[in-house]
């Protein structure tokens, strides 16, 4: 599943097609899993999988959740790769590769898991999220779509859901805002306005909960903001002080104006530079 490319979900079989046509060319076909493995999509333990069990990578890689911050990266792949690299004369040498303590840590992680289902745990955790999300949809035009599976949900933001107009400033405003109650989020998609949910499988229903009122409660200050003619600035009104937000040829900014009464005097009008 393409994380940075906007949490996007492919239809089972496409992977199936993209591989042959990368075979035929005389490629190899690389599953990514360092963001979507480790049971994060609950149904499956790799991400890979949910294209059916007739799709099977020439190689697989996987790095940060298998070390849970320890510094860990690791590549499977098949026999038939593995000796026709061998064969070319490259030799691969790494100093620290499969030290003790690094394996140790590795299957201390796979037993956690395991033992805590944590796999199970996504699947369920992740669609009481999702649940929440529609809901939001439904009462704010702002939210487009929302898409994933387990633990790994998107968000995408838009002006206009029938011209599907990124909403790229007001996404970096929902993730400032959040910032500011302790909770971090990211942009991810070419105009950055899709909001990435990929939390610790240790994520409760309680934090569900948090994070959706959070962002109900932002988005409808958002949806109160005034907007200026002709130009491209979203205001932010707050007791002391005035944020301005703008997407100008793809560039996000953000500047804080201060104001006696926490509104901009009517005759006056904002520009970006």
């Amino acid at each position: 599943m393409q994380s940075c490319g906007g949490q996007v979900i492919p239809p089972v079989g496409y992977f199936q097609q993209v591989a042959e046509h990368v075979r035929k060319a005389g490629g190899v076909f690389i599953a990514d899993e360092v963001q979507v493995g480790f049971g994060r999509v609950g149904s499956h333990f790799w991400a890979f999988q949910l294209q059916g069990e007739d799709f099977v990578p020439d190689i697989v890689t996987m790095g940060k959740p298998i070390g849970n911050g320890h510094p860990m990266s690791c590549v499977v792949t098949t026999r038939a790769v593995a000796e026709a690299f061998m064969s070319s004369g490259m030799e691969y040498f790494n100093t620290f590769g499969g030290n003790p303590v690094s394996c140790a840590i590795g299957l201390a992680v796979l037993d956690v898991i395991e033992k805590e289902n944590l796999q199970e745990k996504a699947l369920r955790v992740g669609q009481y999220l999702c649940n929440l999300l529609w809901k939001l949809k439904d009462e704010h035009p702002l939210i487009g779509d929302i898409r994933g599976r387990g633990l790994f949900v998107g968000v995408e933001l838009v002006t206009d859901r029938l011209t599907l107009t990124p909403a790229t400033a007001e996404a970096q405003e929902v993730i400032y805002r959040l910032k500011e109650q302790f909770i971090l989020l990211s942009a991810d998609g070419p105009h950055r306005n899709v909001l990435k949910f990929k939390p610790p499988l240790c994520f409760t229903t309680e934090d569900a909960d948090l994070v959706v009122e959070k962002m109900d409660l932002i988005l409808t200050g958002i949806s109160r903001c005034v907007w200026v003619p002709d130009a491209v600035v979203l205001l932010w009104f707050s007791s002391r002080e005035l944020r301005v937000s703008a997407d100008e040829n793809g560039q996000h900014r953000s500047d804080v104006i201060k104001t006696n009464q926490g509104t901009p005097h009517p005759s006056k009008r904002l520009k970006t530079h």
